[in-house]
């Protein structure tokens, strides 16, 4: 693959659009745009998160594929009709979200983020995920949208909120207990 940006800045969004993938140009807070972007913000908080974790554990391994399906399905968003996400991606992420789930404890009271730095970021990855796919649900309403990448999101969320859990006890910390305050 030759370079792809030789030059960063074109001036061509000065006048608030933006390129697809496909050529055309779309104005930049379009369902599209919000979605594509909202993809690419939870993928820059997965870096985050990773740079909190051992390189060297298949958990780190784990997460940086992800990031490479994340950016396919920013990509796929940026171009109407693509297809990229296909349902063993989410197939994929239950296997490993039934295989982290299975040794922690269920469930007795609501969580609140933290506990741990590392467990912290991934529940703020998983609110970026959240809004993500709502930003898809939007855009399905008014263009078409590859099913199984909304899938994929909602999956991924749910494995997010496990790692999370994961992650204060391979800190040694305890999870965060929501209380009623009232």
């Amino acid at each position: 693959m030759g370079n792809r940006l030789s030059k960063i800045y074109t001036k061509t969004g000065d006048d608030g659009s933006t390129g697809l993938g496909d050529g055309n140009r779309i104005g930049k807070n379009t369902p599209r745009v919000e979605a594509m972007g909202s993809v690419d913000e939870l993928n820059c908080q997965m870096g985050l998160l990773i740079e909190e974790l051992d390189p060297e554990d298949k958990l780190t391994a784990i997460l940086k594929r992800i990031q490479h399906h994340l950016f396919d399905l920013g990509g796929e968003i940026s171009i109407p009709g693509a297809e990229m996400i296909k349902g063993t991606h989410s197939e994929w992420l239950e296997n490993h979200l039934d295989h982290y789930n299975a040794d922690l404890p269920p469930l007795k009271n609501f969580i609140l983020p933290g506990g741990s730095k590392a467990a912290a970021q991934c529940h703020m990855a998983r609110a970026i995920c959240r809004r993500a796919e709502r930003d898809v649900v939007t855009l399905s309403q008014v263009d078409t949208v590859n099913m199984p990448s909304q899938h994929y999101l909602n999956r991924l969320s749910d494995f997010l909120f496990v790692v999370a859990r994961v992650l204060v006890r391979l800190g040694g910390a305890q999870e965060v207990l929501w209380e009623q305050t009232s």
